[in-house]
């Protein structure tokens, strides 16, 4: 993580405020490593307790939260909290949160702000064109279908509660230990050639920021797009990876003679869309710390390299 860069970036961040992750993961534990160092509390839930115990050691006020049962006494254990942050996958029925817990959250007292990290999936298929955060919600998996169940649960709740709800349709997530470095160097990279397809990503950095951004400038209702400027094909992010850790490039596979791929792979390469983050840009004041792959896995590799001398 950039801390210094995102540090400077939103001089003048609130202080002491109280964060609770539902769900935390890749993009909640980056948010909360830049929020302590403005003096924030930070708690969360994981389904796993060798993640609880490192939660704890990490001073995250962390507990076990499944869909097995509610968490006990939530209005009391979030009555002080003033930001949330909903990152659980959504299941058949949607949110798991807003099912067991929307309306002990609608009636917090002291919330300043939610944020659901949701995906660009919902978008649907449009077939490699530009779209902004105004494009119809038409999805074409599962994935997305389930994603936008989810936002109109939630922003039921804003329309009808006043909820402080802010929808991030997030991109590819990447980042340190999460990128194609990782892959190529684990040996299962395959560079797949689709005819005008590409991909939309956004390093975790970028995310942070965004995130802290809008905790800045809330606009309750409001939905982001995150991605970087430069939505490209998957086999040139990978040729670029095997080129900075100076391997051999893969050949080229044409989608149409893969006689297997999973599922939600497929499911990747069947949706195409250019995702515009113009309204991050002018609404939230964020200039991208990494505005394409090359600059990302360049931050990535440097990091790695830097940790090598160690």
């Amino acid at each position: 993580m950039s801390g210094n860069k995102l540090g400077t970036k939103l001089s003048g961040f609130p202080a002491n405020k109280k964060l609770f992750c539902f769900g935390f993961g890749y993009t909640a534990a980056a948010l909360a490593l830049q929020l302590l160092q403005y003096g924030w509390s930070i708690g969360g839930t994981t389904t796993d307790n060798d993640k609880l115990k490192v939660l704890k050691d990490n001073n995250i006020d962390a507990l076990i939260f499944d869909k097995t049962h509610p968490i006990f006494s939530i209005d009391k254990l979030l009555h002080d909290t003033t930001h949330i942050l909903l990152s659980i996958p959504p299941g058949e029925d949607g949110d798991i949160v807003f099912e067991f817990h929307g309306d002990e959250i609608k009636s917090l007292p002291n919330l300043e702000w939610v944020g659901y990290l949701s995906t660009t999936s919902v978008y649907g298929n449009y077939n490699g064109q530009w779209i902004d955060e105004t494009a119809i919600t038409s999805p074409i998996n599962r994935r997305g279908s389930l994603r936008l169940k989810a936002e109109e649960q939630w922003t039921e709740l804003f329309l009808e509660q006043g909820l402080p709800m802010h929808f991030f349709r997030l991109a590819g997530i990447y980042g340190p230990g999460r990128s194609t470095l990782d892959v190529v160097r684990a040996g299962n990279a395959r560079r797949i050639l689709k005819e005008g397809h590409v991909f939309n990503r956004m390093y975790i950095d970028d995310i942070v920021q965004s995130l802290m951004a809008s905790m800045m400038h809330p606009h309750a209702g409001e939905i982001y797009n995150l991605g970087d400027d430069l939505p490209t094909p998957s086999h040139e992010v990978i040729k670029y990876s095997c080129e900075l850790l100076k391997m051999d490039v893969p050949d080229l596979i044409p989608y149409d003679e893969i006689d297997y791929l999973a599922p939600i792979v497929r499911s990747f390469y069947q949706d195409n869309k250019r995702i515009k983050n113009d309204k991050i840009k002018k609404d939230l004041m964020v200039e991208l710390l990494y505005p394409d792959y090359k600059a990302g896995l360049n931050a990535c590799f440097a990091l790695e390299q830097s940790l090598l001398k160690i």
